[in-house]
């Protein structure tokens, strides 16, 4: 029966590691990540596609720097409305060619789409989203003294952190909607959307932070009507006790086990921390299922050989951790 599937292509899946990010590669790692959502479509779910933009609005951040007394500055949402932009446009024309080539015809559109955050969100003041390249601690140190704020990322390095408000609601949901019911596929909410807040005379305006996609893209699902959100990350599903010698794969959880674990630290706040707190959200309010794999991994995950599936009824006690 086909499905309403919302699939979050996270900003590292689309650079590799060892990599530069060069749009080359860019665009190689976006075909190459859409071939198990391109087979979804053929079987007749209809898709929308969100995406991270760490590292690409991490570059865009790095060039301004350079372009320093050069160039006009860029405030962080402008940062990720060109995210939007540049990242939307590889995944539009890698998806077009899957299409075309599979012999597909299906119309994909890319949307600029803000993100409704509120201006008195601790989280404005706290900055914890990671952006732009991994860091040594010498690295780390060096660009502490120039005045960015950078924390240790899932034991990969240091990246420079930004604000990350709660998304409240996504702006251009009802036109999304609408392409989506027309059965276009649609590339929103890049990067979790531009940050905008609400003026006193109810116009939007943009405010310097990164919103989480994961969190932005439960919002968008839940006003979707989504059945189930596609979470296709850098790592194969969730783990616990991750970079300990404990540390084992997780195939299925609960609602309630997600929360658990969430609560008792078993995800790191920058990485697998708003997955989780994202799917719990999507799964309470009415979504189905959240799976978590890696791109290439994608069929194998729906059919429960790969990755992690979050669903909100009880699992088979026992069996939700792989060794």
């Amino acid at each position: 029966m086909p499905e309403k599937i919302l699939v979050a292509l996270g900003g590292n899946a689309l650079v590799k590691a060892g990599q530069r990010g060069t749009v080359a590669e860019q665009a190689g790692n976006v075909r190459q990540s859409l071939a198990g959502v391109v087979e979804l479509i053929r079987q007749g779910h209809r898709v929308v596609i969100t995406h991270g933009n760490g590292p690409q609005v991490g570059h865009i951040l790095i060039r301004a720097e350079e372009a320093r007394g050069k160039a006009y500055e860029l405030p962080l949402d402008v940062c990720v409305a060109q995210s939007q932009g540049e990242t939307g446009y590889l995944i539009q024309q890698g998806l077009e060619g899957l299409l075309h080539r599979s012999g597909i015809d299906r119309p994909v559109a890319v949307l600029v789409t803000r993100t409704v955050v509120s201006r008195d969100d601790p989280r404005m003041k706290t900055p914890s989203k990671p952006v732009g390249p991994f860091y040594t601690k010498d690295q780390g140190v060096r660009l502490s003294e120039q005045g960015f704020h950078l924390m240790e990322d899932a034991h990969r390095g240091y990246r420079r952190v930004v604000p990350s408000p709660v998304p409240l609601r996504i702006v251009e949901a009802d036109i999304i909607r609408r392409l989506f019911d027309g059965g276009v596929v649609v590339i929103a909410c890049g990067g979790g959307g531009i940050p905008v807040c609400v003026e006193a005379d109810g116009t939007l305006i943009g405010v310097e932070a990164v919103v989480d996609k994961d969190l932005a893209s439960s919002v968008l699902g839940v006003a979707l009507g989504a059945d189930v959100i596609l979470d296709l990350t850098a790592v194969d599903g969730v783990k616990l006790d991750f970079g300990s010698s404990k540390e084992r794969s997780v195939g299925t959880l609960t609602v309630a086990e997600a929360r658990q674990y969430l609560a008792e630290g078993h995800f790191a706040p920058g990485s697998m921390g708003p997955k989780i707190e994202a799917a719990i959200g999507f799964l309470e309010q009415g979504g189905r299922e959240v799976i978590i794999t890696l791109p290439e991994r994608v069929l194998e995950a729906r059919e429960g050989r790969a990755g992690t599936v979050i669903r909100s009824e009880t699992s088979i006690k026992g069996k939700g951790v792989r060794s």
